[in-house]
């Protein structure tokens, strides 16, 4: 994990948070792993009812989680979400009503779920290539983040419901959400760097 976290441009929290020596910073990022999975479970709770995806504010905090960890960290949070799932806690949108565990995510939003862990590593790399601190670079790695998991979600929907309908459910009833949320995240992103670093453009490398 150390290796692909030391290259390119510092993310916001490794400028926020000082770095520390092992074994502290292997506690630290185990807290950083934890706290992100508990934001998947609370942003997988809201959700407005649709077939055959719910919406939730995930993606949202998916690709968020991705661009201020990096891709590293990013992605074992996620993964650390994934495996909570898989081992039967109720965390995804709509568990335990809908089901709990590996049969859980062989369903409709399992292709969303791989999508998720994918597109926070590929956020947190355009972070590191400083994509998070402009509003116009940071609102098109949101997008970048959102086709990966549409890419992988529309993929698995369609073998079960076929590519037209999951397009028609699983891809079009989600586009004006998630314009909203490339909106906030670009808007919200660059301003807390431009908060706690003064010049986020003149940021070291």
């Amino acid at each position: 994990m150390a290796a692909l976290q030391n290259f390119g441009a510092p993310t916001l929290f490794e400028t926020l948070v000082p770095a520390e020596k092992l074994p502290t910073k292997l506690l630290q990022s185990l807290a950083v792993v934890v706290v992100g999975s508990l934001l998947l479970t609370v942003s997988a709770k809201f959700e407005i009812p649709l077939q055959p995806v719910p919406f939730t504010f995930q993606t949202l905090v998916v690709l968020a989680l991705g661009v201020v960890f990096g891709p590293a960290l990013g992605l074992a949070t996620v993964l650390a979400y994934l495996a909570q799932g898989a081992m039967g806690l109720p965390v995804f949108a709509g568990t335990p009503e809908k089901g709990i565990g590996l049969a859980y995510m062989v369903g409709p939003t399992g292709g969303y779920l791989i999508g998720f862990a994918v597109a926070a590593y590929v956020t947190g790399w355009l972070a590191r290539a400083k994509w998070d601190r402009n509003m116009v670079t940071m609102a098109l790695a949101m997008v970048i983040g959102n086709m990966v998991i549409y890419a992988f979600g529309v993929l698995h929907l369609s073998s079960l419901i076929g590519y037209d309908k999951a397009i028609e459910f699983g891809l079009r009833p989600f586009i004006m959400f998630d314009i909203i949320k490339v909106a906030a995240a670009a808007i919200i992103i660059p301003s807390l760097w431009k908060m706690f670093s003064g010049k986020p453009s003149e940021a070291k490398d």
